[in-house]
């Protein structure tokens, strides 16, 4: 059908052809709406209650008894890991094969938003808002750290214990090879932020896109079912679609949260000598969670964006007076020499079957897929906002390899510089420090270290603001049963137990616990992820194309 468009410009009105779903339920019809005073809810009561409800024990009984939840984290980021190791994996490749079939078939030339609609951002703008969704704690944190700690790994070679290899080496490891260990660390990081976590990203943000901007269904996960449940999809199938979507991403915040606390704290003691330890992240969790609400109660072009704008100069500044004093030339030339070890290794990094370099398997490549599972429905959801007017074809290349080669560059410039100080240099302060002080020194035997080490912590701290702000407004979306223009008191709730939550899993565990709930919700989001990858074929099939 062919719909004219107001003068007026809506996202949620196609212009050209599509196939809309005709379909009864509008946004927001079981919604419950109270008012107390000038303050106002409006929420989707199933979603809102149930999800509301299971963070609100979960945070009650970790806090309650932390002492004895900690073995049971541990032992459950070691059991999930260990025996879904390779479901991960192949979970992964899936997304990755099904991301580049659609692109190159002839669903490719589906255009979201219509036959004649028009993209929304200029390719600079829009590769931008890609590149700031890629940039975040993780990149921060796991910068230095991963690719140092896979090269150490590597160089050391393989230890065997019983007969039990211990080591945690990428693959075979490099034993004693300063390039071959460069090489494999560097691709093994790569592997970790590039192709197969876009793809992850890719899948739900065409899914949400395609479903809001072509079918005319509300924006939130459970309407990318729509083909495989009917008009079921706004019963309790959807509420539970949309229920593990709120503690997936939930959960995922929380996992970045805890990583970015640990980070900050060690990044102020090594500035200003302020104490460790618990405590202190749980001050800093406490202090950052109260900066991200005057974000929220300031509004997503006041807060959100300001912070985003801030963050991403003073990133690219980092980024950039790294690579003119630190081995720019090994930087520059690592780039594209980093791509190629990609390459290289990749069939062997994502291959599920009869892999020995299990710690590295289990404690790094499973943990990601699912982190980065849990954290689909916040960047899938950012990631269709703003694609409006792009074919399936352009969306998808872009989606993977913008953000795969800007991760790269960051990679490689902090990686490289690390590497570099430990075998030309001998420096190795950064790679005997703790992960989350890893950074402060390899900056510290650079010039300007006062100055670039505060840099990377207010970086940090924006990147913790920003992510709680706009992770607040994705849950609030899912919560309110697609209503983008829900009360501010209700982002105001879930930017609080986002803070919550990570100060029950700081108490409980730290970084174990974290990265324990992280997998644990990815875990059924993963499996409503390559269920619905069946429906977005289906939406697509059905989609007008030129």
């Amino acid at each position: 059908m062919t719909e004219e468009r107001p003068e007026k410009k809506d996202p949620m009105i196609p212009d050209g052809e599509v196939n809309p779903i005709d379909t009864d339920y509008q946004v927001g019809q079981d919604n419950i709406i109270v008012n107390v005073g000038p303050f106002g809810l409006d929420i989707h009561n199933p979603v809102f209650g149930v999800a509301g409800g299971l963070v609100i024990l979960f945070v009650a009984l970790t806090l309650g008894f932390h002492d004895q939840v900690e073995s049971i984290f541990s032992g459950m980021k070691d059991w999930l890991t260990s025996n879904l190791d390779g479901f991960f994996l192949v979970a992964g490749n899936f997304f990755v094969l099904v991301c580049l079939i659609v692109a190159f078939s002839p669903l490719g030339r589906v255009r979201l938003g219509g036959t004649e609609a028009k993209p929304d951002y200029t390719y600079l703008g829009w590769f931008s808002m890609l590149f700031a969704a890629g940039m975040g704690i993780g990149l921060m944190f796991f910068g230095v750290s991963e690719p140092l700690t896979h090269f150490g790994t590597a160089f050391g070679g393989i230890e065997m214990t019983d007969g039990i290899r211990t080591d945690w080496a990428p693959l075979g490891a490099a034993a004693g090879d300063a390039q071959a260990a460069t090489r494999l660390g560097m691709a093994a990081t790569i592997y970790h932020w590039a192709l197969h976590p876009w793809a992850i990203y890719a899948v739900l943000a065409l899914g949400l896109a395609l479903f809001s901007f072509n079918k005319g269904l509300p924006l939130t996960i459970r309407s990318v079912f729509y083909p495989l449940l009917g008009e079921r999809v706004w019963g309790w199938p959807g509420h539970v679609i949309d229920i593990l979507a709120v503690l997936a991403t939930l959960f995922g915040l929380a996992t970045s949260l805890g990583f970015g606390a640990s980070q900050a704290s060690s990044g102020l003691h090594f500035l200003f000598g302020t104490p460790q330890g618990i405590s202190v992240q749980i001050i800093l969790v406490i202090v950052i969670t109260a900066i991200a609400l005057f974000s929220v109660v300031a509004g997503l072009d006041a807060g959100v964006k300001r912070l985003s704008e801030i963050n991403m100069a003073l990133a690219l500044l980092l980024l950039l007076f790294v690579i003119a004093v630190g081995p720019t030339l090994d930087i520059l030339s690592g780039f594209f020499s980093n791509l190629g070890a990609y390459l290289q290794y990749l069939p062997a990094l994502s291959n599920p079957v009869g892999r020995e370099d299990t710690n590295f398997l289990q404690g790094w490549t499973a943990f990601y897929w699912a982190w980065w599972i849990s954290w689909s429905p916040f960047v899938g959801m950012f990631i269709a906002r703003v694609s409006r007017g792009r074919t399936v074809r352009e969306f998808i290349i872009s989606v993977l390899i913008v953000p795969s080669l800007a991760c790269t560059l960051w990679m490689t410039v902090f990686g490289e510089t690390a590497i570099s100080q430990v075998v030309r240099s001998g420096y190795e302060a950064a790679r005997d420090a703790e992960l989350p002080l890893q950074l402060f020194m390899m900056l510290d035997a650079l010039p300007l270290k006062e100055i670039t080490s505060f840099i990377a912590i207010v970086l940090v701290v924006v990147f913790f603001v920003t992510s709680s702000d706009s992770g607040s407004l994705v849950i609030d979306v899912i919560s309110a049963g697609g209503k983008v223009d829900a009360p501010v008191p209700q982002r105001v709730f879930w930017a609080v137990f986002e803070g919550l939550v990570a100060i029950a899993l700081i108490l409980s565990g730290g970084l174990v616990a974290l990265q324990a709930m992280a997998v644990s919700t990815g875990l059924p989001f993963a499996i409503v992820l390559l269920a619905a990858t069946l429906a977005i074929i289906k939406g697509l099939m059905s989609e007008p194309r030129r």
